[in-house]
């Protein structure tokens, strides 16, 4: 099961997720980011930083 922390990209955040796969991870990732960092859109730099983060 795919997993992230916030911590693991340096974020400041206790945030933490589990999906069934990779692409529900990421849906989870990016409602978060809106919701609770106030991105809109996940820079580049940093979807680069989560996909290498994610462990399986």
């Amino acid at each position: 099961m795919p997993s992230i922390k916030c911590k693991d990209v340096g974020m400041d955040c206790g945030f933490e997720a589990t999906a069934e796969t990779e692409e529900e991870l990421m849906k989870k990732i990016a409602e978060h980011a809106a919701e609770v960092h106030g991105m809109k859109t996940i820079p580049p730099e940093l979807l680069e930083k989560v996909k290498a983060a994610i462990k399986a």
